[in-house]
């Protein structure tokens, strides 16, 4: 089947246009025209490159000289393009560029949308994996960097200190690597866990306490913290945009220099939902081991949340606790069986760290 129209030609050599008479043939696939000299050219489907300015069709051939052809009859040009649809000589490109306006900014909304998706939630994952590159020396090189910068300044009680770090040796923590113990003067309601192990307590929050489970409690989910690497994680996630590049291309240095340019921000990291639930659940596990009673946990948080109604404690901005947390406390509470007893020397320490 042939369908036939007026096109203009344009040889490649001269400027000049032909008006030629355009055979489409379908079953040659291809198109079919006389130039003004009386020879015949047959142009085929795949040798063409096809082009559309407004509702003029543009048909492009050869490669040393490039020849083209405009046509401008709309039923044939929609007749050609139904043809190139059904039979696969429209690749993707083309297929995009024929949606028209109304397609194409829906197409570049959803692209924006993935793209915002992509850097809220793929990059940030993404970045937290990136601390498989890093060796754990890097942790405690890094922890070591923070205590420098920060805590010579800092008023660090030496007897209280002395005594929070025998009472930690009384337990049992899980720890994957060596723990210390530093108690800072402060009437900041906080405590926070470096990625070396240093566990950093303002008597702010020991102020706060009532018994020797509630600290158990605090030292277990810092512990916790500690063990999992959440504040190298948390790190990574918060320097995702820098770091997802290097962690693409698997470079650990790139990475390392990124975090040691912002170390910094250890101290005012939140934790995520996940990363609090797992330390909840360690931290559960920890007192339980110990034969500590778990409602010391709870007690804590729910007193720390009951504070937030007149000042928020420090502690809750890199901690948040949510009644879902307590629940969950609450609920293992309930659901587990442990056993707990009196520990007098754990008791006669944190009344050393207390007072």
């Amino acid at each position: 089947m042939k369908e036939r129209t007026i096109g203009i030609f344009y040889d490649g050599v001269s400027s000049v246009p032909q008006e030629i008479e355009l055979i489409f043939d379908k079953e040659k696939k291809g198109f079919a025209f006389k130039t003004a000299n009386n020879k015949l050219h047959f142009w085929k489907l795949n040798d063409i490159v096809f082009g559309k300015k407004g509702s003029v069709l543009n048909l492009e051939h050869g490669e040393e000289i490039l020849q083209n052809i405009k046509v401008k009859n709309i039923d044939f040009i929609s007749s050609v393009n139904v043809f190139r649809k059904k039979n696969g000589y429209i690749d993707w490109y083309q297929r995009l560029i024929d949606l028209g306006l109304k397609s194409h900014v829906i197409l570049a909304v959803f692209i924006l949308i993935f793209i915002v998706l992509g850097y809220i939630f793929v990059i940030p994952w993404v970045a937290e994996k990136s601390v498989v590159l890093i060796p754990e020396d890097y942790d405690n090189k890094l922890g070591d960097t923070f205590y420098e910068q920060n805590m010579t300044f800092s008023s660090i009680d030496s007897s209280k200190t002395k005594a929070l770090n025998l009472f930690a040796k009384e337990l049992k923590l899980n720890n994957t690597k060596k723990l210390k113990f530093t108690v800072v003067n402060s009437s900041e309601v906080n405590a926070f866990a470096l990625p070396d192990g240093n566990i950093v307590v303002f008597t702010g929050i020991i102020d706060s306490m009532t018994g020797y489970d509630e600290l158990v409690g605090l030292i277990g989910h810092e512990a916790s913290h500690v063990n999992n690497r959440h504040s190298m994680k948390m790190l990574c996630r918060n320097l995702s945009g820098y770091l997802f590049v290097s962690t693409v291309l698997g470079d650990a240095n790139g990475v390392m220099a990124v975090l040691g340019d912002n170390v910094n921000m250890i101290q005012s990291l939140s934790f995520s939902r996940e990363f609090e639930r797992q330390a909840d659940l360690d931290g559960f596990e920890i007192m339980t081991l110990n034969k500590i009673n778990p409602e010391g946990m709870s007690t804590l948080f729910k007193r720390l949340q009951g504070e937030k109604n007149f000042s928020i404690p420090e502690f809750l901005s890199s901690h948040p606790v949510t009644t879902e947390r307590i629940g969950y406390i609450d609920e293992m509470i309930k659901t587990k069986s442990f056993v707990f007893k009196e520990n007098p020397r754990l008791k006669k320490l944190f009344k050393e760290i207390k007072y």
